[in-house]
């Protein structure tokens, strides 16, 4: 067993995570307990890379969610939670961390209750606190069990000591009183008076798991081995299994009718492929969770999101970043697989026979840039390649150029997630290159609807273009993203050509008129058009996508949006108004202020753009005594004074056909 501090964990295999003592990238093992075989991603906590979060939450069927029993619910772990709501995950809870000075297990659990909106039920009570950590009570076997200070030797189970028996029987009434309030059950139970016994009551409790109207919470201390036994127990009894689980719902990619898939062996071949990995040794991996069926090596698979077909190479089963070959896998299994070359993350891989399109995952925009050049021209070669395998794993790193200033911008989650990015490529690709300052990744969205005609016609000597389309664009809600709707009549432009349409009015969104950022959270309408039958092409098409967009913004009062950030300040009473100053003194708004212990803990908003920095000052504001965390939370309008400021006082007029 390894220290994440120590640079020795197992599963933080890559060299950045040694050296930070934090996870940066999701890694897969297996492991066995009692007589079950429990597939593990360990993922990272820290916001910037929330992406491994996401597609991890996509394809796992529970979850353990751990928090410091010191500093109770962080931002990133409601972040998480939020993630692991939106999947329907079930999960269990560890307080981690006992044995440390100023653990709190009671304060942590009313926290998950009123900042998670849960139902914590603690299954567990500790034996001593801090340094006195020594044991817990498990309320359901009503058995107590102690930790040995050697945390190779097993723990020792013995009854409930007898001072412990009165809050033990205590708590044990509340966990009934918490469980029969959403199990019916377990009602009929308790108001009868029946006596229930320890399986009951482990069913009842697995029941209200699954169905994610409760949370079982346990305690520990990872690193000394306190608890983890327990842990695991807990895994199995209240964890679901593959198929405890509602088949995995998708639709036909043709027919667009729903189909099913149930984890059964037998059943047609259905996975997602979660992950893309460039391994130094073996190339380019790729992760999927096989949610039906089974696989050999050599199996011909279909991409549906592609339309490719693909061929298993190697299967593999991963310990971080140690693979064991395997000759076949099947349905609930996690594995990787060379010789995927037209797949990437959230592709389904199914029976060519059986077709069926799973729902992809869905990654959140990037919030921060910097523009990146290499050092030599040997550099510059090696650094396009690098780039695109970069981005090829992480979906919420991306990549472009910027053709008026000649450079390459990179954007992230945040400027620890770019550091790690250009570490990465002078590490494992060898490319040295120079980093420009963090720049604020704007956007620009439209505040009205407008109708604009967008008209491409040339007359050359041989064929001509010709190209007419009539648009209409509407805002969108905030995150609901780009939309495109045909709605021609009567075969006013061709069913082939809509999709160059399409193309062109994306193209045109990449760049805005205000300030050249990407425009976001538009809903565009192709109403009309006209074409020619011999001069029409997707050229012309296309073409006329782009000056009716263009158009269209002009005209639809385009607005400039920042990124806003969830700011949380754990800040000594004696610095609380100087910390509150500066916080509105970078255009911050305080959502809440709440004691705890000799701390004040500040919740508020702040524009990204006012953030830089914003470590080194609290840090000399506070003495070095106050911590925070930021983390992404909405965009919103740049007030008028502040956008006029960025866009140099000037909005780029369209260029006219």
């Amino acid at each position: 067993m390894g220290e994440v501090h120590e640079g020795t964990a197992v599963m933080d295999w890559m060299a950045q995570e040694r050296e930070r003592g934090i996870t940066i990238t999701a890694a897969a093992t297996t492991c066995h307990w009692r007589d079950y075989r429990i597939n593990i991603i360990d993922t990272p906590g820290h916001v910037d890379f929330t992406v491994e979060v996401e597609r991890s939450l996509r394809v796992l069927d529970g979850g353990i969610v751990v928090f410091d029993a010191v500093h109770g619910v962080e931002p990133q772990s409601e972040t998480v939670w939020r993630q692991a709501d939106r999947y329907r995950v079930p999960r269990i809870c560890l307080v981690n961390k006992m044995d440390r000075v100023g653990a709190d297990y009671w304060r942590t659990i009313d926290m998950i209750a009123e900042r998670l909106e849960a139902r914590p039920i603690p299954i567990q009570i500790p034996i001593g606190s801090e340094a006195d950590f020594a044991g817990v009570i498990d309320l359901i076997e009503q058995k107590a069990w102690s930790f040995p200070a050697d945390r190779e030797q097993a723990p020792i189970v013995k009854e409930i000591p007898p001072e412990l028996a009165a809050e033990a029987a205590a708590h044990r009434e509340r966990l009934f009183e918490r469980l029969a309030e959403v199990d019916d059950q377990l009602m009929i139970s308790y108001v009868e008076g029946h006596e229930v016994t320890t399986m009951e009551l482990k069913k009842a409790l697995r029941r209200a798991t699954l169905a994610t109207q409760a949370t079982p919470v346990l305690c520990g201390a990872a690193l000394r081995n306190k608890g983890i036994q327990l842990l695991l127990d807990a895994t199995v009894d209240y964890l679901p299994s593959p198929v405890d689980v509602p088949p995995i719902v998708g639709t036909h990619p043709e027919s667009g009718e729903l189909a099913e898939r149930s984890a059964d062996d037998e059943a047609p071949f259905c996975a997602l492929a979660f992950k893309i990995v460039s391994d130094p040794y073996v190339g380019r991996l790729a992760y999927f969770r096989v949610y039906s069926g089974h696989a050999t090596e050599g199996t011909a698979v279909l991409n549906t999101a592609q339309g490719k077909k693909e061929r298993f190479g190697r299967l593999l089963r991963m310990h971080a970043n140690h693979r064991e070959e395997v000759a076949e896998v099947f349905a609930g299994d996690i594995a990787a697989a060379i010789g995927l070359k037209n797949t990437f993350t959230g592709d389904t891989l199914c029976d060519p026979a059986r077709p069926i399109l799973l729902e992809s995952i869905r990654f959140p925009e990037p919030v921060i840039a910097v523009s990146i050049e290499p050092k030599t021209m040997e550099d510059q070669d090696r650094m396009g390649e690098s780039l695109r395998r970069l981005a090829e794993e992480d979906p919420t790193f991306r990549t472009r150029y910027d053709e008026e200033t000649g450079q390459t911008i990179i954007s992230g989650m945040g400027e620890l997630h770019l550091e790690v990015i250009v570490d990465r490529m002078l590490r494992e690709f060898r490319v040295e290159a120079n980093v420009g300052r963090p720049e604020v990744a704007f956007k620009e969205t439209i505040t009205r609807s407008a109708r604009a005609e967008g008209r491409f016609v040339r007359q050359t000597g041989g064929h001509g273009q010709y190209g007419v389309v009539d648009i209409e664009v509407a805002p969108q809600e905030r995150g609901a993203g780009f939309q495109f709707t045909d709605a021609t009549k009567g075969g006013s432009i061709p069913k082939e050509f809509i999709p160059a349409v399409k193309t062109g009015v994306k193209q045109a969104l990449e760049s805005g008129l205000l300030a050249g950022y990407p425009v976001v959270d538009v809903a565009v309408t192709l109403l009309d058009g006209q074409y020619h039958p011999v001069d029409s092409s997707e050229l012309a098409f296309r073409n006329a996508g782009i000056l009716a967009i263009r158009e269209a913004l002009d005209r639809a009062d385009p607005v400039l949006l920042e990124p806003i950030m969830k700011l949380e300040i754990n800040a000594p009473e004696e610095f609380f108004g100087d910390v509150l100053a500066n916080v509105n003194g970078r255009r911050g708004h305080v959502i809440g202020v709440e004691p705890r212990g000799k701390l004040q803990v500040i919740r508020a908003v702040v524009p990204l753009a006012e953030a830089f920095g914003y470590a080194t000052d609290l840090r000399s504001l506070t003495q070095g005594r106050a911590t925070h965390s930021m983390e992404f939370d909405h965009y919103d309008e740049v007030p008028a004074e502040l956008a006029d400021r960025i866009t140099g006082g000037r909005v780029k007029k369209p260029a006219r056909a």
